[in-house]
């Protein structure tokens, strides 16, 4: 692209932006009729605004109870389901009782989100105070919608975050513009999620607001996880999420050009009237949150009491003064603990590229005369959501393998043994046997895997036209930045998504850092840390379950060749250094699969003497379908060095 091509690009969208934005007098009259239609009924007149009574909730007030100034006392629940994460909140908003603080990057509406909108609506209609705070990118776009919501109550009030050019549903041309005339303000995103009930019980980590953040898409689900944290802690959630409320970057969706317009042009709305895609599922969920005893089976006996807990977020400033030589609160904190560790480190990210400091805090733990182990959990290509991340990810294997020592598990994207409930995720659920109808049942999703042809989906096909996860509109297209890619065989695939690490067994940490230059450089985030061996056990368990031979595959290097086998490791060495033209074809390292025998009655680690006896290589890609996507992951590798400091 010329450089005349792009300013002239840049011209017509800035003329474009600057006609499409209202005036001051339109932004206060399109205030005013949001306002003026804002219902001004409250129907409980009670000090806990007819609030349900919550054994979830309770936690809080028992966690306060045994807690001192010097030695705070909190409950902490590991939200590993998708179900039991939906479970939760629904719970809490029913529970709530003066004030829900919600802050997310994506907000769909499909039904998850939905169930979320009207439990939001109905707490502002009884008195609860209502602020929920959205990253633009990823924001509810549909004019309608957010005219509805802007004049629903005078409880709820909405804002987004950053939004480009002044806009909820910025065009293409938008987009490009923001490219090319402020690049750095565009890649600003608010990344993290937070949910805060009364500034006392609040759950962060993966998750955003979705179908397939809950196992209810039919195609593609994340394995991700949430923490939810009882006790003291909460408060410093409510403060952070005050930051962000505050900040100059957060905008009043009434205040938007294009709901502006709209609320001028058509007044306020009523909500789109959409049917749920699965209503019987969207009723038993919805009754299962106000029931006591699947809330205190299912959310409440898990939950495990522990001492200090800290909730460590980066600030709204992050996007004002980000100066790399000093690093935003969060990547601090995961960077001091890394350094404090000793024997082991367990980390799950879902995008595996690692930042120049990253790299460099690895090399140095790596040259230790007695250096901690690294576990690390991530995606393949198969399970991920963003190719290309994985193909720059794929590029450094040589690099994480040799210099930082990683042990490196890919994630499968039918595994075997999840922690999911795959009938929930059926458009039709299978029927089951008495046998098979056990108490939340743990049912293999491979098994809902199936050959090409099958009349459930289709083969290679994932058709959803909304942002399936962190994905950001390019300036080559206004849609998601990439997709899943086909696979061999259909089925509804997961894809990991949790962000999490312990340290030596003691230390736990679950929150919103991907571990990745962009975690690091723009986006802000936040993570939890619990200094608890009894919690940090549970979570590594989690982590230690989704590394398992049924999950996932090991990356391990290749047998040697029999000839030439140092010219290949000095060519491959050589390319994967380049930032372009990386294009060696034979990796140092690929997937392996676990294969049990006599000879091999457990797994074993990579440098095992016994590993290529007990492993078979099931090449670079496995369950990849073939062919010109072979070449697409290759042209990506060869030349996605350069988008490191983005990704």
């Amino acid at each position: 692209m010329t450089y005349l091509f792009r300013c002239l690009v840049l011209l017509s969208t800035l003329l474009a932006s600057g006609c499409a934005s209202l005036s001051q007098g339109e932004h206060a009259r399109a205030v005013s009729i949001a306002q003026a239609a804002q219902s001004q009924q409250v129907q409980c007149q009670a000090v806990d605004a007819c609030a349900e009574p919550s054994a979830l909730y309770a936690l809080a007030g028992k966690a306060q109870a045994l807690s001192t100034a010097q030695v705070p006392r909190h409950y902490a629940l590991l939200l590993d389901y998708g179900e039991d994460a939906l479970l939760a909140r629904l719970n809490l908003l029913r529970s709530a009782r003066h004030s829900i603080d919600l802050q997310t990057y994506i907000f769909d509406t499909d039904d998850s989100a939905r169930l979320v909108i009207d439990e939001l609506l109905a707490a502002a209609r009884r008195g609860v105070q209502v602020r929920v705070l959205i990253d633009q990118l990823s924001a509810i776009n549909d004019l309608q919608t957010l005219g509805a919501l802007a004049g629903a109550h005078r409880n709820f009030q909405l804002r987004i975050y950053n939004p480009t050019f002044g806009k909820a549903d910025p065009s293409y041309l938008d987009y490009a513009g923001s490219v090319l005339c402020c690049f750095r303000r565009f890649n600003q995103r608010m990344h993290t999620k937070l949910l805060v009930v009364d500034g006392a019980i609040g759950i962060t980590g993966g998750r955003n607001y979705q179908d397939d953040y809950f196992d209810w898409d039919s195609e593609f689900n994340f394995r991700d996880r949430d923490v939810l944290i009882a006790g003291p802690a909460a408060r410093d959630m409510a403060r952070s999420f005050g930051q962000f409320w505050d900040a100059r970057l957060s905008v009043p969706v009434a205040q938007l050009n294009d709901v502006g317009r709209y609320l001028l042009r058509h007044g306020v709305p009523a909500l789109p009237d959409k049917p749920w895609r699965r209503p019987e599922r969207v009723q038993a969920m919805s009754e299962d949150a106000s029931d006591p005893e699947v809330v205190a089976a299912r959310l409440v006996e898990p939950a495990l009491p522990v001492g200090t807990v800290s909730y460590v977020a980066d600030p709204p400033q992050k996007h004002r003064h980000n100066d790399p030589r000093e690093p935003a609160p969060s990547s601090w904190e995961l960077g001091s603990l890394v350094y404090a560790a000793r024997q082991q480190i367990t980390l799950q990210t879902p995008y595996l590229v690692m930042s120049d400091a990253a790299e460099d805090m690895f090399r140095s733990l790596r040259k230790r005369p007695e250096a901690p182990r690294v576990t690390v959990s991530t995606n393949s290509l198969a399970a991920t959501d963003n190719p290309i991340v994985y193909s720059v990810s794929h590029k450094y294997k040589r690099r994480y393998l040799r210099e930082l020592g990683f042990n490196i598990y890919e994630f499968k994207p039918f595994p075997a043994d999840a922690p999911v409930d795959y009938a929930s995720m059926l458009e039709e659920p299978p029927v089951l046997t008495p046998e098979q109808s056990v108490e939340r049942p743990v049912r293999p999703i491979g098994s809902i895997g199936s050959k090409a042809g099958s009349r459930r989906t289709p083969r290679n096909r994932v058709d959803r036209r909304v942002q399936r996860t962190e994905n950001r509109p390019s300036f080559f297209s206004s849609s998601p930045a990439s997709d899943p890619l086909p696979l061999k065989r259909a089925g509804v695939r997961m894809g990991l998504h949790a962000k999490s690490m312990v340290i030596d067994g003691r230390v736990a940490v679950v929150g919103t850092h991907n571990f990745d230059p962009r975690s690091v450089n723009y986006n802000t985030e936040s993570v939890v840390v619990i200094p608890s061996p009894v919690f940090a056990r549970e979570l590594e368990a989690s982590i230690r379950r989704d590394i398992s031979p049924e999950n996932s595959w090991v990356i391990a290097p290749r047998r040697k060749p029999v000839v030439f086998s140092g010219l290949n490791y000095s060519l491959d060495k050589v390319s994967s250094s380049l930032p372009v033209f990386d294009l060696w074809p034979w990796r140092y390292a690929t997937s392996y699969e676990y294969v049990a025998s006599a000879e091999c009655p457990t797994p074993v680690p990579r440098n095992d003497p016994k590993f290529h006896v007990c492993y078979r290589d099931v090449g670079d890609f496995p369950e990849v379908s073939i062919g010109p996507k072979r070449l697409y992951a290759r042209i990506l590798i060869a030349f996605g060095g350069g988008l490191v400091p983005i990704l």
